[in-house]
């Protein structure tokens, strides 16, 4: 079969690779009918992961359909069409139990280590691929739903709600701020409305991302590059601050700008993957009541937020901006990295 091999910081290629085969009774193949390219994946190429090595076929996200299983798998069978999460997870180990399944404790890639796929064994950014523990990590799919929303459940919207909009602890009436409007921060907006965010603020540094923004729930937007993008944040707070912000890029520069209009008593979210130290000035923010969090998404919500697509409660498929064969995925990967130029959310990737 043909993947998406990484060979070091910089340097990928579509590339012959044998065909993934079964290693436990748990496992299926799924053959990838649609995938797509996460902002992950740019750090990954970047070296801000260590932990993918050379040789690892990258992607996480995926809809296929399931060509083989395991003697020990019983809620999927082939010829099933299904969605596969970013998350791996056993469902026997005390992690999985309390639905943190980013965590999960199974040896699969390694103990503690839910997001597996495309980061400690191969992934999705293929013709065919190897999902452990099936009957937890595949979501058969309703026919009503297409691939282009489908895949959308993989990661962003799951991450964008669980990181941003859970652990935000949104309440209905709160003011919510999100930094980058990009696919997680969009993700995180469309589902902050879930929680009865009366506002919803998105600051980035593209005009066209903010113009965007107002399509996936945003009230409000402000371009953060200008010199008074805080005095425009407050005014539209009457001056006490956001009751969340959310930050959905990943460098210092936007989880200081989340904590420089959070109001006191409010939340920090930390939803971007960061590949460099972020100061944290507690000498300022001690005495603001504040809770920061931050995490990698567990996709527990995922069931749900299926549902609310299949219902049209959610426009998953608004994220879809660029269509490739899945042989043009270097072309792919291009569109994606230039988004300020090529106005890219979400690349798909078709077989």
């Amino acid at each position: 079969m043909k993947a998406l091999v990484y060979h070091g910081p910089g340097r990928t290629a579509w590339e012959e690779v044998p065909d993934p085969v079964l290693l436990r009774p748990t496992d299926a193949i799924v053959r990838v009918d649609t995938t797509t390219i996460c902002g992950t994946d740019l750090h990954i190429l970047k070296g801000d992961v260590p932990a993918v090595t050379d040789g690892r076929i990258l992607g996480h996200e995926g809809v296929g359909t399931i060509t083989e299983v395991g003697s020990a798998v019983t809620s999927v069978a082939v010829g099933d069409r299904v969605l596969i999460s970013c998350i791996s997870a056993c469902g026997a180990c005390s992690y999985c139990h309390q639905g943190l399944y980013a965590h999960c404790l199974a040896e699969e890639g390694a103990s503690g280590i839910g997001w597996i796929l495309g980061h400690l064994i191969d992934g999705t950014q293929a013709e065919l691929v190897r999902v452990p523990f099936a009957d937890n990590s595949v979501y058969r799919l309703p026919d009503s739903v297409s691939d282009r929303a489908a895949v959308m459940l993989s990661d962003i919207l799951p991450t964008g709600f669980e990181i941003g909009v859970r652990y935000g602890r949104v309440t209905p009436g709160d003011v919510v701020a999100v930094v980058g409007a990009g696919p997680v921060g969009l993700a995180a907006m469309m589902t902050a409305g879930l929680y009865g965010a009366a506002r919803v603020i998105a600051l980035d540094t593209n005009a066209h991302r903010l113009e965007q923004a107002t399509g996936f729930g945003a009230t409000d937007g402000v371009d953060s590059s200008t010199d008074d993008w805080r005095e425009l944040v407050m005014a539209l707070t009457d001056g006490l601050g956001v009751d969340v912000a959310i930050e959905a890029v990943g460098i210092p520069e936007t989880f200081e700008a989340c904590t420089r209009i959070v109001r006191p008593g409010g939340s920090v979210a930390n939803v971007g993957v960061h590949g460099a130290p972020v100061e944290l000035a507690l000498q300022d923010l001690w005495i603001m009541d504040l809770t920061i969090s931050m995490g990698l998404v567990s996709t527990s919500t995922t069931p749900m937020l299926l549902k609310l697509v299949t219902q049209d409660k959610l426009s998953a498929e608004r994220f879809a901006t660029h269509d490739f064969a899945l042989a043009d995925i270097l072309e792919a990967y291009d569109t994606f990295a230039r988004a300020a130029d090529t106005g890219a959310l979400k690349v798909i990737l078709s077989r």
